[in-house]
């Protein structure tokens, strides 16, 4: 939250850089092998988002021989994903890909 300054010249000022609190996670497991594992990619919708991840999958597949490939796509880049879609892109898939394409 960004934190109040006095006024200046009667303006409100803030100070943008505010303090962040979070809990450390953990890492989720990482798979042995990608053989038949299903791959759910989320598209940012960036210019080149999707031309990027689906030349990492073209890759993974060949190289690694994944299962089925989902592919999600998010309303706006600007945006987080809603938590709908991450939850489904979690109950459909065993391992999950975005990148940002700039």
């Amino acid at each position: 939250m960004a934190k109040e300054l006095p006024m200046v010249d009667g303006q409100q000022v803030y100070d943008p850089r505010g303090i962040v609190e979070v809990a450390a996670l953990p890492l989720a497991g990482r798979p042995k092998a990608l053989r038949g594992l299903r791959l759910g990619v989320l598209d940012n919708t960036k210019w080149n988002a999707r031309k990027l991840l689906e030349g990492t999958v073209n890759l993974l597949a060949g190289q690694h021989g994944l299962g089925e490939v989902r592919y999600y796509k998010k309303e706006n880049f600007s945006v987080a994903a809603t938590p709908e879609l991450l939850d489904t892109i979690a109950a459909e898939n065993d391992l999950a890909l975005t990148a940002v394409g700039d």
